[in-house]
């Protein structure tokens, strides 16, 4: 049952809760008022509501609303684990005040997890929005400048090889198939644990690869041909059980339900391990190091090798975000991109979700020139883009040269430098860098609610900017008044 959003404090806290007022916190104060928008708990309320037909009505109390919007804001901004969070909620006063929670009792981390789940990337855009409509609203962004660069988020995964693969396929699928024998007959399902042997496999390619001789290349061949023998058994194997179990034929005599959930991982992980054995065989005995749809990880299978020509990382895995900034820090729009495409492509789709969000196309738009195309250009200004500063690649005109000379491109440009430092703050203070959500889906709602967390503070920022302004006008205009009047010369 959905709980209510007015929560009365018990008798006895109210004397520790006058106490617990006075202690502030800088970064939280200023963003709680506006978790307080209606629209933005009418929507979570809406997603909690549809976990069962009468969710809103009966069942055990859940969460309410106000206070999983605020856990999830206060997760991204600090960076925290599930783990994490029960523990500072539960040991600090400041955050047990911001959640709403005071003296009541909080979920545990599982609980947490399951609920944050719910809010999927339907609704993490539905919520990004609200936060730019409030940010329009306060006179934060207005839409009239637009910049849009793309960075990479990591998936939460290890560095991928041939072999690491071949070695998490063998113990996923091995794992499932023992917990199956363990459901069934004796000896009607007879699993061998090669665990002992994938491990001295991985050692000594391991060790063979830190040498390109013509002798550890060959030696790193054969270890790698005993480890796909390896996996090719254990899929065979998995294979004839999966057979056996959907013609009806697997005696089990334990738990139904435990073998059926052990049978949906081995039809998940089978074609994925299938896969990795079919991209080594390309890669490592035939050459063939550009596999088309090459898999990176078994458990996040959606990530992708992005490369963004850095040297101190030359590749990336995990997935391509653009990032589209308004005025005063406000990200207006985001998009979890699939592969690895050129920048060129993400230009237009950037304006018009500018459209769709502000209502108009923005007066000026910039971005760096792996954006450029004379299409662009022309599409943007079609639009009704007034002003579009997008340098050119490659040789320059005369007339190009003179084009991107003018003050007003410049400027563009200066501000336009600007994207690096967001995204860095994104990744960084919010936590952007690994996205640690499970799933295409749970990609996708970890970068939108960065995203989101960062709006929050940057308008509660603008805001107390605006607080200061008039006393900051004050004390120049006391420095004006006190300096000596300008004594006339002869």
């Amino acid at each position: 049952m959905t709980t209510s959003t007015h929560h009365q404090s018990f008798l006895f806290f109210l004397p520790l809760a006058q106490q617990v007022a006075l202690l502030k916190d800088d970064l939280l104060e200023a963003v709680d008022p506006l978790l307080d928008d209606p629209e933005l708990i009418d929507l979570v309320r809406q997603c909690l509501a549809t976990r069962h037909p009468q969710s809103t009505r009966t069942g055990r109390p859940g969460i309410a609303p106000d206070r999983l919007l605020r856990c999830c804001v206060l997760k991204h901004l600090k960076g925290w684990s599930f783990r994490d969070l029960e523990r500072e909620l539960c040991s600090n006063l400041v955050y047990r005040r911001f959640t709403h929670y005071d003296a009541e009792a909080t979920p545990d981390f599982t609980s947490f997890s399951r609920l944050f789940a719910l809010l999927g990337p339907s609704l993490t855009q539905k919520i990004h929005q609200r936060v730019v409509e409030v940010a329009c609203e306060s006179g934060v962004a207005q839409g009239r400048k637009l910049k849009t660069d793309t960075t990479c988020v990591e998936s939460n995964i290890h560095y991928p090889t041939d072999s690491s693969l071949l070695g998490d396929g063998i113990r996923v699928l091995s794992r499932s198939l023992t917990r199956i024998a363990s459901e069934c007959k004796s000896g009607a399902v007879k699993v061998v644990n090669h665990a002992r042997a994938v491990k001295y496999r991985l050692l000594e390619i391991s060790r063979a690869a830190k040498s390109l001789t013509p002798v550890n290349q060959r030696r790193m061949k054969k270890s790698y041909q005993q480890l796909v023998a390896l996996a090719g058994q254990v899929v065979h194997q998995t294979g004839k059980v999966m057979k056996h179990w959907h013609k009806g034929k697997l005696p089990v005599v334990g738990s139904w339900l435990s073998v059926t959930t052990q049978m949906a991982r081995l039809a998940h992980f089978l074609p994925l391990v299938g896969k990795v054995i079919q991209q080594t065989q390309q890669r490592v005995f035939r050459g063939n190091t550009r596999v088309e749809g090459k898999i990176v990880s078994l458990f996040e299978s959606h990530s992708q090798v992005i490369r963004k020509g850095k040297a101190h990382k030359p590749n990336e895995f995990g997935r391509l975000v653009r990032v589209d900034e308004v005025e005063n820090g406000i990200v207006s729009g985001y998009q979890v991109l699939e592969g690895n495409p050129d920048d060129t492509g993400s230009f237009l789709p950037a304006l018009e979700q500018h459209l769709s969000c502000f209502g108009r196309a923005p007066e000026m738009a910039t971005a760096d020139r792996g954006f450029f195309s004379a299409r662009n250009e022309r599409e943007a200004e079609k639009l009704g883009v007034k002003k579009v500063a997008i340098p050119a690649r490659g040789h320059l005109s005369h007339k190009r040269a003179q084009h991107q000379k003018q003050r007003w491109f410049r400027r563009a440009l200066r501000w336009r430098a600007g994207i690096e430092r967001t995204m860095s703050h994104l990744k960084h203070p919010f936590s952007m860098t690994r996205a640690r959500y499970k799933g295409d889906r749970g990609f996708q709602r970890y970068v939108g609610w960065s995203i989101i967390t960062k709006n929050l503070f940057s308008i509660a920022r603008w805001q107390e900017l605006k607080k200061l302004e008039p006393a900051r006008k004050n004390n120049e205009q006391g420095d004006a008044d006190l300096r000596p009047a300008p004594q006339a010369t002869r």
